[in-house]
């Protein structure tokens, strides 16, 4: 399958100033190294706890913050270090999906102008034919043509997601970075935005980077599921396999923690004990070592690389069939 979407080595530090002259000591490595492949068609979704760095990756990706190391392939072409003006062009095809249906869209603006905002910028349409594209996608999202005059508050949280849907889709995108799209919803809207997001992938061909920390929401709409842990992946792998069989101990743990839907199936919940270290200083070798109860020296001297344990299993872990823990 043809990749879309390339990325190596990405990192981001951000400076932490501090002192009378706001100097920088020490900076937040919000992202280390990142590096995976997206396929196109296909969904491949970042999971972790919360500051781990998956939004970030994001807006890195849609180059609207920039990386301290790295590169961002896009299509085959290096666009780590496109100026605004380079990026413009390609602004259609990269698209995003903000968190907040309420935040994220002006309060001031009528849906024809927010979902219309991104075509009189991008294309010359006359405005019969502006209408009709708005009114076009605002069908396959699920809004009624008597919405089109209408402003965000009169909305609610589950229709405010669809504009948004439509506003990130509106131009034909090739990628959409879905960053936590459904966790301002309602668990009864969520289903509906995610069936929505999944027969749009279907009917336009699109590729989706889905960023979430709801196991549940991950594993029914993701082709493939990287997991990050303080701004690494750990674990990268097919939906079902990571599912069936985690392998990296924090890949265990997390998914330990998430609730079975089928009543009267049980499982050993593993419980991490201490947190999260800071990202202003992460602990030596493997960023995990603190929290493994299978840690052994070498842990905590060297940091294990992502490696291919088996055909697209990615794990980065010194032990991970468990060989040599304790």
């Amino acid at each position: 399958m043809e990749t879309i979407l390339s990325v190596r080595d990405l990192k981001k530090y951000f400076p932490v100033k501090a002192g009378l002259f706001r100097r920088s000591r020490e900076v937040v490595k919000a992202v280390d190294g990142l590096s995976f492949d997206l396929r196109r068609g296909e969904t491949l979704s970042l999971v972790g706890e919360s500051g781990c760095g998956k939004s970030t990756v994001a807006r890195l990706i849609l180059r609207l913050i920039e990386p301290t190391q790295g590169r961002i392939m896009f299509e085959g072409r290096d666009i780590t270090s496109f100026s605004r003006r380079a990026m413009r062009p390609l602004r259609p095809a990269l698209q995003i999906i903000f968190q907040d249906p309420y935040s994220s869209l002006n309060p001031r603006l009528t849906v024809k102008d927010i979902i219309g905002e991104g075509l009189r910028r991008y294309q010359r349409l006359e405005a019969e034919q502006l209408r009709e594209r708005i009114l076009e996608i605002m069908e396959k999202v699920g809004l009624r043509p008597e919405h089109y005059q209408r402003h965000p508050h009169e909305f609610s949280g589950g229709q405010r997601q669809r504009i948004g849907v439509a506003r990130s889709i509106v131009l034909n995108p090739k990628l959409v970075v879905a960053d936590e799209p459904l966790s301002a919803l309602d668990v009864s809207i969520q289903a509906q935005v995610l069936n929505l997001l999944a027969k749009l992938k279907k009917e336009l061909g699109l590729s989706y980077l889905f960023i979430s920390h709801d196991l549940s929401v991950v594993e029914y709409i993701s082709d493939r599921i990287a997991v990050m842990y303080l701004g690494r992946i750990v674990e990268l792998a097919p939906s079902d396999e990571l599912y069936a069989r985690p392998i990296h101990p924090y890949t265990q743990a997390l998914f330990s923690a998430a609730p079975l839907p089928l009543v009267g199936r049980k499982k050993s919940r593993i419980i991490l004990k201490g947190d999260v270290p800071s990202p202003l200083a992460p602990p030596p070798g493997c960023r995990f070592h603190t929290r493994c109860v299978h840690r052994q020296a070498v842990c905590s001297e060297s940091s294990p690389p992502l490696e291919e344990l088996e055909p697209g299993r990615w794990v980065a872990c010194h032990f991970p069939l468990g060989d040599g823990r304790a």
